[in-house]
C-alpha cells in the first residue's frame, strides 16, 4: 500500500500518520442524515402503493418528529377534509401537509395532488425544494456492532459513496 493510500485509510479511522486522532471524514451531513431517517421511517408504512417517510427537523438540526402515510400528532384533523375526491383538491384529504418541505423525488410534479401541495406551501409560506445528495447510497449495517470496519464508527454502521 503506497502512503497515499495508508493516509487516506488513517484519515477515515480518524488517526493520522502523525499518531494523533482526528475527526472522522466520511461522517453524514444533515441533509443526507435527515434524508436516511425518512427513508426508513417509510419503511414502516402499510400502503402497499405508496412508502412515504418525514423527518421533521428545527432549526438547530435536532429532529422534533417523524412519520409516515399519516397526520401527525397534535393535528386537528377534525378541521382537515376526509374526501378522497372534491372537484377541487383542496376539499380532499391528500394535499395538506410545515415550514420546509425538502424532498427527493419531483416523479409526479405535474399531477394535480402535486400541483394543489405546491399552492397550499406557497399560500402558506411555507419553502420547498429538491434534496440534492451528495452520497448516493446510505448503508446500515446492523451486523457492523459486532465486526467494525474501516468505514464503520463504533459499529454504528457505515457511509458507501457509488
Amino acid at each position: 500500500m503506497d502512503n497515499n493510500a495508508k493516509n487516506d485509510t488513517s484519515q477515515l479511522n480518524g488517526t493520522s500518520s502523525e499518531g494523533l486522532t482526528k475527526k472522522r471524514q466520511d461522517y453524514l451531513e444533515w441533509p443526507e442524515y435527515f434524508m436516511a431517517v425518512a427513508f426508513l421511517s417509510a419503511q414502516r408504512s402499510k400502503d402497499p402503493s405508496s412508502q412515504v417517510g418525514a423527518c421533521i427537523v428545527n432549526p438547530e438540526n435536532k429532529i422534533v418528529g417523524i412519520g409516515y402515510n399519516g397526520m401527525p400528532n397534535g393535528c386537528d384533523d377534525d378541521l382537515l377534509p376526509w374526501s378522497r375526491s372534491a372537484d377541487n383538491k383542496l376539499d380532499t384529504k391528500y394535499p395538506y401537509g410545515i415550514k420546509d418541505v425538502i424532498y427527493l423525488s419531483d416523479k409526479y410534479h405535474d399531477a394535480p395532488e402535486m400541483t394543489a401541495s405546491r399552492r397550499l406551501l406557497n399560500l402558506a409560506g411555507i419553502t420547498y425544494k429538491q434534496f440534492q445528495p451528495k452520497q448516493g447510497r446510505i448503508v446500515i449495517d446492523f451486523n457492523s456492532i459486532n465486526h467494525p470496519g474501516p468505514k464503520t464508527s463504533r459499529g454504528l454502521g457505515g457511509v458507501q459513496s457509488p
